[in-house]
């Protein structure tokens, strides 16, 4: 797993990079302020980025926003503030964990290991979602042209699918497509 770290303590940022190394990850960019933490995300494309709260130029929070409006990847908060406010913003914001300093190995890696399984489990969300919405979409359109050749044809339900399927055979495109071709050319009559 590729990490981008972005703490603007030195020490703390050398022994998170020797302690993840250590580990078997592979650091691909260290930050010293929450901007180059956005650029960086950007420029190397982490599989994961720590992020601390509290960076100069950009909190670690609005740096996490804005890496996450660009590509979605889980994000760790590592800091030495574990008020409520700033959990409840790292949370709004859409981080997978958070770290209060002073850390351990033990707490580190776990912390990792599940937000890169949470990550992964929204990404599986949100694609069934977008292919449940595509085939809610689909069907909604071969329905629309379903009922506009039943009405303007004459055609039963069986009849007028049989047509939609026949067309979509013949052209090589999908039933959605020929359905919305349907739709497009009878709602303009």
């Amino acid at each position: 797993m590729r990490i981008l770290i972005a703490e603007d303590e030195t020490i703390i940022r050398l022994d998170l990079r020797e302690l993840l190394e250590r580990s078997g990850f592979e650091v691909v960019a260290e930050a010293r302020d929450g901007e180059e933490a956005v650029e960086l995300a950007r420029s190397e494309a982490p599989d994961l980025a720590l992020l601390d709260v509290k960076m100069p130029r950009l909190d670690g929070i609005d740096a996490a926003r804005r890496i996450l409006d660009e590509r979605p990847i889980p994000i760790v908060m590592v800091t030495a503030y574990g008020e409520r406010e700033l959990v409840a913003r790292a949370v709004e914001a859409g981080v997978f964990g958070y770290l209060v300093k002073p850390f351990r190995e033990s707490d580190l890696l776990p912390a990792i290991q599940t937000a890169r399984a949470r990550h992964d489990e929204l990404t599986a969300l949100r694609e069934e979602a977008d292919s449940l919405a595509e085939a809610l979409a689909a069907r909604k359109a071969i329905e629309r042209a379903k009922g506009l050749l039943m009405e303007r044809e004459g055609l039963t339900e069986q009849d007028a699918f049989a047509r939609l399927r026949k067309a979509s055979q013949i052209s090589g495109r999908p039933l959605r497509v020929v359905a919305e071709a349907l739709i497009a050319t009878l709602d303009a009559r």
